[in-house]
């Protein structure tokens, strides 16, 4: 008898929250264009954002460091004790956000002023081998 060694692919998995529709948008088209990667949800507000975690734990969330409902210090812990795997990216159009992202738990910021190619290299940084 033959044995097949398939080895089973998946695309990483990533919410949006965002809650400006033409950035979730832009992002939305950004990563999608890349292989393995795909946008399972988008959130508006830190109250959607915490419903979609109940829902479905993703790999990966680029979160607005400004999102309505929460600020992104007090909200990545609960983030954490939905979803302890979550990789959180955070985003801001104040670079200035930084170090308070990275301080409060974020494993890597972006600059919503930032060229794409910068997004998409944050994302794929956590990219798994068998996500592509």
């Amino acid at each position: 008898m033959m044995t097949l060694n398939i080895e089973v692919r998946r695309a990483m998995r990533i919410l949006l929250a965002d809650d400006e529709p033409n950035v979730r948008s832009a992002l939305r088209l950004l990563l999608e264009q890349e292989a393995g990667l795909t946008v399972v949800a988008e959130a508006e507000n830190s109250k959607g954002l915490v419903s979609q975690l109940e829902a479905d734990c993703p790999d990966l969330l680029l979160l607005d460091w400004e999102l309505p409902g929460g600020k992104g210090g007090e909200l990545i812990p609960a983030l954490r004790e939905k979803c302890p795997e979550l990789v959180i990216i955070a985003l801001s159009s104040r670079p200035e956000a930084r170090r308070a992202a990275l301080n409060a738990g974020a494993e890597s910021f972006v600059s919503k002023g930032s060229p794409p190619q910068e997004v998409i290299a944050a994302v794929k940084r956590y990219q798994r081998p068998n996500e592509a």
